[in-house]
This record gives C-alpha cells, sequence and structure tokens, in this order.
C-alpha cells in the first residue's frame, strides 16, 4: 500500500502518475488490457516506483483491475468515462 503520509513530492508525483496511468487506460486507440511494460513505455517522465504505487492505489481504490499481468479500467471506470464525467 502507498504511504500514508507522503512528502509533498511523492504526493504529487503519485498524482500524476495515477492521472496518467487512467488516462492511457481510458484510450479509444489500444485494447482495453495494457500490460505493465506497455505502460512504461507510454509513460515515460514519471519513474517506475511512482507509476508502480499509483497501479496498486488505483488497484485498492478499484479504479483498475490488474490480472494476468494485465491493466484496465473497471467498469465503473469507463462508463464514468462514457458520461463524459472523465475529462482529462
Amino acid at each position: 500500500m502507498p504511504d500514508e503520509n507522503p512528502t509533498p513530492d511523492e504526493g504529487r508525483a503519485l498524482w500524476m502518475a495515477q492521472r496518467a496511468i487512467v488516462t492511457q487506460l481510458l484510450r479509444d486507440d489500444h485494447p482495453e488490457c495494457w500490460t505493465r511494460p506497455e505502460l512504461e513505455a507510454e509513460i515515460t517522465d514519471i519513474s517506475p516506483q511512482s507509476l508502480l504505487a499509483a497501479l496498486v492505489y488505483l488497484a485498492i481504490e478499484e479504479v483498475l483491475r490488474v490480472d494476468d499481468g494485465g491493466v484496465q479500467a473497471s467498469k465503473c471506470a469507463r462508463h464514468l468515462d462514457s458520461l463524459e464525467l472523465v475529462s482529462i
């Protein structure tokens, strides 16, 4: 579980990593399921440690699902996106 009392810089990095991951997972020009290496290759301006912490946090919060090496947005996140409530 990510640190519950991150420093301001760590908190910002986690926030940015979460946004970057969700943005990628909701893209309509890629299959719904991503691999971690695909996400890391696409999101190059955020450290692998921050990406991993963000994946864990987003999975705990049920924003995404991780299984068999794949990562995908939850049904709820996809539905909110289809309602155009996710604006980036």
